[in-house]
């Protein structure tokens, strides 16, 4: 069963209740009966192993592919070696 927790509106005041899914959920305060909502936290994601970073998806002769030549190393033609 999970817990939720709630907050009040009228006076700021926290508190949790476990409560099963299809159960309406608390509509007031038990401390001043005001107006009380759920809190919606963020969950925490953890990823583990391959293919999560950038790196992890590339294929490498892609990547070599549209790579340019190396500056300062010029190439030369079939017709310029005989020269």
């Amino acid at each position: 069963m999970p817990t939720y927790e709630y907050e009040c509106g009228k006076c700021q005041f926290r508190f949790e209740r476990k409560q099963s899914f299809d159960e309406e959920p608390v509509a007031a305060c038990p401390q001043c009966q005001g107006k009380a909502r759920r809190v919606i936290h963020s969950t925490p994601v953890i990823f583990k192993g391959s293919g999560f970073y950038s790196t992890d998806n590339r294929k490498h002769g892609k990547s070599e592919e549209h790579k340019e030549p190396a500056k300062g190393k010029e190439e030369v033609s079939g017709k310029e070696k005989g020269k």
